[in-house]
């Protein structure tokens, strides 16, 4: 941090993350040589701090905090003027570990996957997804608080192969006319390195609600051609037919099943920032 005596007197700061976002509500607190606070004062809606009022000349102490965020601290000078330009001041997640900024985000259909693998005969894998999903996350100022909500219809299910794709919906795995929809609302999140977290939750899948937890790697967030920002997300899963009650497995005449026990969850998602997505 530098200061300058041009300008008018005051406090100037723009408080932003590692990838350039303003971390709104973030407080800058000035003290001096001494420790005593001088200048308290809080980030706008766009992350700029800005104070009138001019201090007297002389060393002091700045530290911006902000909830989540690691503080910052170091030194300025006041001159003459009373003037202090801190200029940009960058704050990292508590822990190393950035998300999207806080908010509301929709799941882009349109731009996104939920697919998954199971082995068949034993030898190959067989690859589906879903077409048909809506959701909506939520980043938490406090990030142990952020929420997903997902819901699937499960008779969109496509492996590319009509009739596997009518077995996959009777009653022997999803029955669909029974248990039309498939959701996920997760519990909590815990941080499981740089860029990756741990999200704890609930999936409803035939009538069975069990506890599954996604592998989550969040990819990065940009402007998108349509106004809009967006923030990208890959997730895994694995999970146990048996822990939903879909045991059904025919077994072939090597005596292999045709159909493995575990299936791999894979998701590759688009969320777009605010309450919905854009036109076009």
């Amino acid at each position: 941090m530098t200061s300058t005596g041009a300008g008018a007197a005051g406090v100037r700061a723009q408080v932003r993350t590692r990838d350039g976002w303003a971390v709104q509500h973030a407080v800058l607190t000035v003290t001096d040589m001494t420790g005593a606070q001088v200048l308290r004062a809080v980030a706008d809606e766009d992350g700029a701090v800005r104070s009138e009022a001019p201090l007297p000349a002389g060393p002091y102490t700045v530290i911006v905090t902000a909830v989540g965020y690691a503080p910052v601290a170091s030194s300025a000078i006041v001159t003459a003027s009373g003037r202090m330009e801190v200029g940009n001041v960058v704050l990292a997640r508590q822990g190393g570990a950035e998300l999207p900024p806080p908010g509301a985000w929709t799941i882009d259909p349109m731009h996104s996957t939920v697919g998954a693998v199971a082995q068949h005969l034993g030898i190959s894998s067989v690859h589906g997804r879903f077409t048909e999903f809506s959701g909506r996350i939520e980043i938490g100022e406090d990030l142990g608080k952020s929420r997903v909500d997902a819901v699937i219809k499960a008779s969109s299910i496509d492996t590319g192969n009509g009739m596997r794709d009518g077995h996959l919906r009777n009653e022997d795995f999803l029955n669909v006319e029974v248990y039309p929809e498939i959701t996920y609302r997760s519990t909590g999140l815990s941080p499981a390195g740089p860029d990756r977290w741990t999200v704890h939750g609930d999936l409803s899948l035939h009538g069975v609600v069990r506890p599954v937890d996604l592998d989550l790697s969040y990819l990065g967030t940009g402007p998108d051609p349509w106004g809009g920002v967006r923030a990208a997300f890959r997730a895994t899963a694995e999970l146990r037919r048996e822990d939903f009650k879909m045991n059904y497995n025919q077994v072939v005449a090597a005596g292999i099943a045709a159909i493995g026990t575990t299936l791999k969850v894979e998701l590759d998602i688009q969320a777009v920032q605010g309450e919905s997505l854009p036109m076009g």
